[in-house]
């Protein structure tokens, strides 16, 4: 027979079991530790749109969505980012994604050759990117979970694409998390009557380092950058912009023509010190229009280390050109670029105009469909909309250091001979 102190310690073992297991529930029941606007909104709606800043917990509350839909084995899920690679990297892999979230019993097998994730209860989620509408075509979802919607390359598209492939049980839906931008799909979103909204800031999430908070409201607080990006506000076009959200989203293609000639601008830092630079590929076309194919811009690089980031631009894009602004000390310039590569075709002009003049001409260009953006670039075209007619800047960081070295390039490809690009070529 067992001795009582033997039943003691067994009832004691299975008790501690017990506590232990319910302990562990307890850390990934995500309804215990949810802020209410990261749970499903109650209601018959089609699309939960979260527009909030960065680090809100967007991303989190997507994953703990996916997690919840896939114990129903029938669930067939579409994650879609702006690129396949983010998909992986932040959906899914991320330190608030899918594999992060998941507790021991309903952790997914990642099938990363398929490109798909697979949970012991027979649910299935796939990866798709905004850059390849098409391939929304064909398949077909009860679900899907849609992140940064405001930087697909071809939002409008590959939203038409999956909103016709979301046909599967008696009501599909998606969820939308993304930092605001003035994109049309997002207005669009937002005015259709099958769509819930959820606003956040990124402040609202106690989980962040304070320091960081603190860094953030004293370099962004009150500007218009932070209330997009920290506030998660949708902050339109700004009044008297050069370039319109609209105007952008018009000029933009798939694919670039034959062309006849490649031209990089580089609109180098003011010193030494590692700050911006702007470094933009375009190309004109043999059908006599311009394409930008490629934004190659760096931030906090050596001298050395921009001069390096634009010939290797040069070299990918096959550029007949580099055009070089030199004001800030244009020996330098030049001495840093040729020893990048002495077989540099450089050009070094001088700027007699603000960025704001020189940039009109060519934003003229675009209002008149003689350019197109292949793909997108969002950092480049946030900054193109920064730009005021008549002076001023409006848009992200202290300068618009890409729009700048778009400006150079765009004028030597279409305005030289007009006379129009406000430079001495030295």
């Amino acid at each position: 027979m067992r001795s009582r102190a033997a039943e003691i310690a067994n009832g004691d073992r299975k008790r501690f079991e017990r506590q232990t297991r319910d302990w562990r529930a307890a850390l990934f029941d995500w309804s215990l530790w949810a802020d209410p606007r990261q749970l499903p909104p109650p209601g018959d709606w089609r699309v939960w749109l979260m527009l909030a800043g960065r680090g809100f917990g967007k991303t989190r509350t997507g994953a703990e969505w996916v997690r919840a839909l896939a114990k129903d084995g029938k669930a067939r899920i579409a994650l879609v980012g702006a690129t396949r690679a983010d998909v992986r990297a932040v959906m899914i892999e991320g330190e608030s994604g899918i594999m992060a979230c998941a507790g021991e019993e309903d952790a997914p097998r990642f099938e990363a050759s398929k490109g798909r994730l697979v949970w012991a209860s027979g649910a299935q989620a796939a990866i798709y990117s905004g850059e390849s509408p098409d391939g929304l075509r064909g398949p077909q979802f009860s679900h899907a979970w849609c992140d940064e919607i405001a930087k697909w390359a071809y939002a409008g598209e590959a939203w038409r694409n999956l909103q016709m492939a979301l046909r599967l049980g008696e009501h599909p839906r998606a969820l939308v998390t993304t930092t605001p931008r003035p994109i049309p799909l997002l207005r669009e979103l937002m005015a259709q009557a099958g769509t819930v909204v959820v606003r956040g800031r990124t402040d609202e999430n106690r989980l962040l380092p304070d320091a960081f908070l603190d860094a953030m409201r004293e370099s962004y607080g009150g500007t218009r950058i932070g209330r997009q990006e920290l506030d998660g506000e949708l902050i339109e076009d700004v009044a008297g912009a050069l370039w319109t959200r609209a105007l952008i989203e018009a000029a933009r293609v798939r694919e670039r023509p034959a062309v006849r000639r490649v031209v990089v601008g580089v609109d180098p830092p003011a010193g030494s010190q590692g700050d911006s630079c702007g470094i933009v590929a375009v190309a004109l076309g043999r059908d006599g229009f311009a394409y930008v194919i490629e934004d190659a811009s760096v931030a906090a690089t050596s001298p050395e280390g921009w001069a390096r980031a634009a010939a290797a631009c040069a070299v990918r894009a096959g550029a007949d050109r580099v055009v070089a602004e030199a004001n800030n000390g244009g020996d330098m310039v030049r001495s840093v670029l040729m020893a990048a590569d002495t077989d540099l075709p450089l050009k070094l002009v001088h700027a007699s105009r603000g960025k704001s003049a020189r940039a009109e001409p060519v934003a003229a260009l675009y209002e008149g469909g003689k350019v197109s953006h292949v793909g997108a670039f969002p950092a480049l075209e946030d900054e193109m909309c920064g730009l005021v007619a008549g002076g001023g800047y409006e848009g992200p960081g202290r300068s618009p250091d890409r729009a700048d070295a778009l400006v150079w390039a765009l004028s030597e490809l279409m305005l030289k001979r007009q006379g129009s690009a406000a430079v001495r070529v030295m």
